[in-house]
């Protein structure tokens, strides 16, 4: 009889539990994206070429009508590239930045901002939420980039490639302010 009991709890709390509603996250404020490069490399099939060399995963924030850099982002602090949690840069090949070597792997990406020039970081620690917790013993990569001013304000944070011969040019643009920075694949 005391097995009988337990198999009807144990079934009991299995229906119950199916019966459940799930309850999903409404739509975050600044949703992740992707950007590849070379553009739209994922949209080949794995046979084609070209295949990715660098994958940038990151979160979107809007400016909403804020002052971004120098306040919402404060000049001269480690900021993570994005929202929630860090940036994250896979390099499917070897790159070369700024004459240091980059190793095939996945990276933190955080950025200093100042008015005039940003600090690029690239980092070894990853699943950091925010720049928080950053830890510059493990820093790979710092190249210091110069600030384009630009005349139309880009709302959501974005990340792009473009390309030239050998390098490509990790263009980070957000309000008003553009940054690029030289990746020489190998």
């Amino acid at each position: 009889m005391k097995k009988f009991s337990l198999l009807a709890v144990v079934l009991f709390a299995a229906f119950s539990v199916q019966a459940q509603e799930v309850k999903f996250a409404p739509l975050d404020a600044s949703p992740v994206d992707i950007a590849y490069f070379p553009n739209k490399a994922v949209k080949f099939k794995k046979t084609d070429t070209p295949s990715p060399s660098i994958k940038v995963i990151y979160s979107r924030p809007s400016a909403k009508g804020r002052v971004i850099f120098g306040d919402l982002i404060k000049y001269g602090e480690v900021w993570r590239v994005g929202a929630n949690e860090n940036t994250e840069i896979k390099f499917y090949k070897p790159a070369t930045i700024n004459g240091v070597a980059v190793p095939a792997g996945t990276y933190s990406l955080f950025a200093i901002p100042e008015k005039d020039k940003w600090t690029i970081i690239i980092n070894k620690e990853l699943d950091l939420w925010g720049g928080y917790a950053y830890d510059e013993s493990k820093d790979l990569v710092k190249i210091t980039v110069p600030v384009k001013v630009l005349a139309t304000p880009v709302e959501a944070l974005s990340i792009a490639f473009t390309s030239k011969d050998n390098v490509a040019n990790l263009v980070i643009g957000w309000d008003k302010t553009s940054v690029e920075v030289p990746i020489t694949i190998k």
